[in-house]
């Protein structure tokens, strides 16, 4: 007896044969050669940021046409630095994203973390500012929810440890003295760097930000290491305590 499909089969049936075509129409790999020709000529920077993203996308698809993928995730994320932060449940309610492109992207997130943190790795901390501040924008910027970190120095001022000591709410995240000169000691730091986030943007530091500073700053002391600096990290800025004139 032949089998009679009806409406759903027939859309199933339509929408994987359009997928087929789609997948393997000649002109999107055409496309995608003409893309990393394009990289290997002009370099990566020559594509914008949905472009860079489209690339990345092809490691999670040999051969479907990433770009409608990406420009969901720029809406949703508005950014190509967003979308690489974005929690895997975020990415995963997005419509098709699936194991492999999640993976594609955290896999770059986490490259691009281990750059930025080899351009301030045993590097005089003091003489590469604005490296720091940029790992720490990078390390920080989109957490929905408050991070509290120290850095911690040797006697010249190299970065030897990075500890993260607390994670909050979105507006608060508890941090206990004790415990961060626990850290401090642990990692035999000379000196050291406060770094906490503002998912809300909110670059001027509450009170109780510079309450707790203060009250560190003179744990610290009691055990020779120095506080350099307690930096506040809103959204693309870099805000220190020091230079507003707290420490």
């Amino acid at each position: 007896m032949p089998m009679v499909m009806g409406a759903k089969d027939t859309y199933k049936a339509d929408t994987i044969k359009t997928r087929l075509q789609h997948d393997n129409d000649p002109d999107k790999a055409g496309h995608r050669k003409r893309m990393r020709a394009r990289i290997l000529d002009k370099g990566a920077d020559s594509l914008t940021e949905l472009e860079l993203l489209e690339v990345l996308l092809y490691a999670g698809n040999a051969r479907r046409d990433t770009k409608p993928l990406a420009k969901r995730l720029m809406v949703k994320f508005k950014s190509l630095s967003g979308v690489l932060r974005a929690d895997q449940a975020d990415l995963r309610a997005v419509d098709e994203m699936g194991d492999a492109y999640i993976a594609a992207l955290k896999l770059v997130e986490s490259v691009g973390m281990h750059l930025a943190h080899s351009r301030i790795k045993d590097q005089p901390i003091l003489t590469n500012w604005v490296q720091v501040q940029e790992y720490c924008i990078n390390r920080l910027a989109h957490q929905p929810i408050e991070h509290f970190l120290i850095l911690c120095l040797d006697n010249q001022n190299r970065l030897i440890a990075e500890e993260t000591l607390s994670k909050g709410t979105v507006d608060q995240t508890p941090v206990y003295v004790r415990e961060v000169v626990n850290a401090a000691l642990k990692h035999h730091a000379q000196s050291s760097i406060l770094v906490h986030n503002h998912p809300s943007g909110e670059a001027e530091p509450s009170r109780a930000d510079i309450e707790m500073t203060l009250a560190i700053q003179d744990a610290l002391n009691i055990m020779s290491i120095n506080l350099h600096d307690h930096l506040i990290v809103a959204g693309k800025q870099c805000v220190s305590l020091k230079t507003l004139g707290y420490l």
